[in-house]
């Protein structure tokens, strides 16, 4: 049996149970309260006649048997009811048969439980016996008068054979009920089947890695929210496809091309006779290149290890305004050899984070703009906290952003074109990666004339500010 099949019989089988359920329900409800209703109402009926023929014998006098075996057959006649009467001997207490409106079964007559209740008691007494494999129902009254028992017994066969007829019928309805069920579970779980064979070929389309087609589902229902769902997953899963295959291919270029310029100037030094000054020059430019290679390798790390959750965040006062001190004071040299005016404004401000960690992305942020700004350009590190934030900001008043890459500069890898081509295109995004994981943020703000990179972070209680005596 295919999967889809599986499905239509399980809901098939589903309706079935509830019908099935449903259908023993009515039945266990049904027809034992109908069978008691019919037999109380057959005793019901029994007690009044038995009350009756109490009534009317207590006013006559019986001078033979005959006459009052009469007598019982005429109101047997009357009521439909086998009448017998019965004098009471003993102890121990029994019963001698006086009248009976049959001629037959008078011995067993005398040793019917209802009657010697009764007998016993004094009170009147009913019940549902069986005799001869036949369902009765008996009442027995005691005659005040005379100390006699009146026992008036009625078949129940016409009241069993009502309710064997709803039994009948109900078992009927429940075939009936059963295929209409089975009928209407398999056709109406065909068109479900054939959309979770749909999902099913979408899901086995995503899993090959093929996330050009959309998995599309307009009903409604659950299953028209798992189909959305599936979309919603096919989407990001593309997007995520795409930026592992981006992330590769800048990878591959950004290691590609340090080492072609190493493995050139290694040429160059072993196949070229080169004068002392060039060697040096060479090989500053191999050590520059390394460098870039251990950041690049460096960077790449760090990014495996937050994608993976692996990377590793101290919790701990750190002074924001000595980390940025610290961020000018190595970048200094820098911002002097490309004629940029440095400036540190510090304040106050303690924050809870990891101060390596913080140091890395001032330096990112602080070498940026160094990086990126034309000669003369002023760039100010700026200190500052306030309702239990506190501010790192690193403005320029360069040419600014425009608004097409003012997002992008977060991504990975991504550069904006045009310019000074440094760097991997990761610290931006290293650094607002770290600032979330220690529950800060960084953003931008840019225009012509003045570009703000800002790190948030949540402050310290160390930098709350110790209340003053009075």
């Amino acid at each position: 049996m295919t999967r889809s099949g599986g499905i239509r019989a399980r809901l098939a089988l589903g309706l079935l149970i509830v019908v099935c359920g449903a259908l023993l329900g009515a039945y266990l409800i049904v027809v034992p309260s109908l069978e008691k209703r019919l037999v109380d109402a057959k005793l019901t009926e029994l007690r009044r006649n038995a009350a009756t023929f109490a009534a009317g014998y207590a006013t006559r006098n019986f001078n033979d048997p005959l006459s009052l075996d009469n007598y019982a057959k005429g109101a047997a006649f009357t009521f439909d009811a086998r009448v017998s009467l019965f004098g009471v001997i003993g102890p121990p207490v029994g019963l001698s048969s006086l009248a009976d409106s049959a001629d037959v079964g008078i011995s067993q007559m005398e040793q019917d439980g209802i009657a010697l209740k009764t007998a016993s008691s004094g009170a009147v007494s009913s019940g549902r016996v069986t005799r001869d494999g036949r369902e009765y129902a008996e009442v027995a009254v005691p005659l005040a008068t005379s100390g006699q028992v009146v026992l008036l017994s009625a078949s129940l066969a016409d009241q069993l054979s009502t309710v064997h007829l709803v039994q009948r019928r109900l078992f009927y309805a429940t075939l009936a009920a059963l295929l209409i069920a089975l009928t209407l579970g398999t056709l109406g779980a065909a068109p479900h089947a054939r959309r979770i064979r749909r999902l099913e070929r979408a899901a086995e389309r995503i899993a090959e890695g093929s996330f050009d087609e959309p998995v599309v589902d307009d009903v409604g229902d659950e299953l028209g929210e798992l189909a959305r769902a599936f979309d919603r997953m096919r989407v990001q899963l593309a997007q995520l496809d795409s930026a592992r295959k981006a992330f590769v291919a800048h990878a591959s270029h950004e290691l590609r091309t340090p080492l072609f310029a190493l493995g050139g100037f290694l040429e160059l030094l072993e196949n070229e006779e080169v004068d002392e000054e060039t060697q040096r020059r060479f090989l500053a430019t191999m050590h520059e290149q390394v460098q870039r290679l251990t950041k690049l390798a460096t960077d790449l790390l760090d990014l495996s290890r937050m994608d993976a959750g692996g990377m590793h965040i101290e919790q701990e006062d750190v002074d924001l305004g000595e980390v940025a001190r610290a961020v000018v004071e190595e970048l200094q040299a820098l911002a002097e050899a490309h004629e940029q005016r440095l400036e540190f404004e510090s304040a106050d401000a303690w924050v809870v984070g990891d101060e390596l960690r913080i140091l890395q992305i001032g330096r990112a942020l602080a070498g940026n703009a160094v990086m990126h700004t034309p000669a003369g350009t002023r760039i100010c590190v700026r200190v500052h906290a306030g309702d239990g934030r506190a501010w790192l900001e690193v403005e320029d008043d360069g040419p600014g952003i425009s608004a097409e890459h003012l997002e992008r500069i977060f991504d990975r890898f991504y550069r904006v074109e045009g310019g000074v081509a440094s760097g991997s295109g990761l610290g931006l995004a290293i650094a607002r990666e770290l600032a979330e994981l220690m529950g800060g943020t960084v953003r931008v703000r840019s225009r012509p004339g003045r570009t703000t990179f800002t790190l948030e972070l949540p402050a310290a209680a160390a930098g709350v500010p110790e209340p003053v005596a009075g």
